[in-house]
């Protein structure tokens, strides 16, 4: 797990309950878990983690146990590693999802811009997004899927497209994960989520943001 920028400290956790303190007492801003973890698994971590920090978090899971990286996209993870893996690729992820943590769901910015479509508004300098008067609570992936479709209402992306823009990175295979981020924004600002006003989905070609922007 990394701390805040500057200090370059890094804390090890041997089991999901010792991750959990350790988030709990400081500043973390990017959490990797395995999901096979003594006392608390990375699972449960990961759901009891989403409820202190919105920091990234990557799970580490068995190339076979499709079931655990559903389950930890459905809790709150931002991304997943299957196993066995090499050190440049779980650096790269690493390294995609700080980036992303600090553009656009850190830290407020100077001269960002404020979007609004009908009863959504985000605005790019907080970092925050408001549905009918209510804030809301968006994980990183979950804003910048938001953002991007919001600064482009009315274009329809595939879930390739929206896993590379948001991911930056090539999608090989795991664009799976761009559905339950879609599930969890649609939980989130959509009053009736399986009648979305502005969520949409385009069958057989992908998702877009309905409505005009102000």
């Amino acid at each position: 797990m990394m701390p805040q920028r500057g200090k370059r400290r890094r804390f090890e956790a041997f089991n999901g309950k010792q991750a959990l303190d350790i988030v709990r007492e400081n500043d973390i801003h990017l959490i990797l878990l395995d999901v096979m973890m003594p006392v608390m698994d990375g699972i449960t971590a990961t759901a009891r983690i989403r409820e202190l920090s919105n920091a990234p978090i990557i799970l580490l899971t068995a190339k076979s146990e499709t079931e655990d990286k559903v389950l930890g996209l459905n809790v709150g993870a931002d991304d997943y590693i299957t196993k066995p893996f090499v050190p440049v690729e779980v650096l790269a992820r690493v390294r995609s999802q700080l980036r992303r943590y600090a553009k656009l769901g850190s830290r407020p910015e100077e001269g960002g811009e404020n979007i609004t479509i009908g009863g959504i508004s985000l605005d790019d300098r907080t970092k925050s997004v408001v549905v009918e008067g209510e804030n809301v609570a968006l994980t990183p992936t979950e804003y910048a899927i938001l953002r991007l479709l919001m600064k482009n209402p009315g274009k329809v992306y595939s879930t390739k497209n929206l896993y590379e823009a948001v991911w930056q990175e090539a999608a090989l295979g795991s664009e799976g994960a761009v559905a339950v981020h879609i599930r969890h924004l649609r939980e989130k600002i959509e009053i009736n989520p399986s009648e979305p006003r502005y969520l949409k989905v385009v069958w057989g070609q992908g998702y877009k943001i309905e409505g005009n922007a102000k």
